[in-house]
């Protein structure tokens, strides 16, 4: 198994995803322990900037399968806080 990474990201969210439970479901299956550090979410927008932590591989599977959905990804303040 590989080293575990924390990544800071924010993402955002279209409307048709905002009530879809997305981010528990690539947590879940990728294995990736998500720590929200601020939200915010209304009927129309929604933005969480978060710690994701997990190992690399992992990392970059469950951000591609956001992306995938729709979900903006922004990497913020580098890309890794040790």
């Amino acid at each position: 198994m590989g080293e575990i990474k924390k990544l800071r990201v924010r993402l955002t969210f279209p409307q048709e995803l905002i009530k879809e439970p997305v981010l528990f479901r690539m947590a879940k299956k990728y294995d990736v322990m998500p720590n929200i550090r601020r939200a915010r979410v209304t009927d129309t927008f929604g933005e969480m900037i978060l710690e994701l932590e997990g190992v690399e591989e992992n990392l970059n599977e469950g951000i591609n399968s956001l992306r995938q959905q729709g979900v903006v990804v922004e990497l913020i303040e580098g890309d890794i806080i040790e």
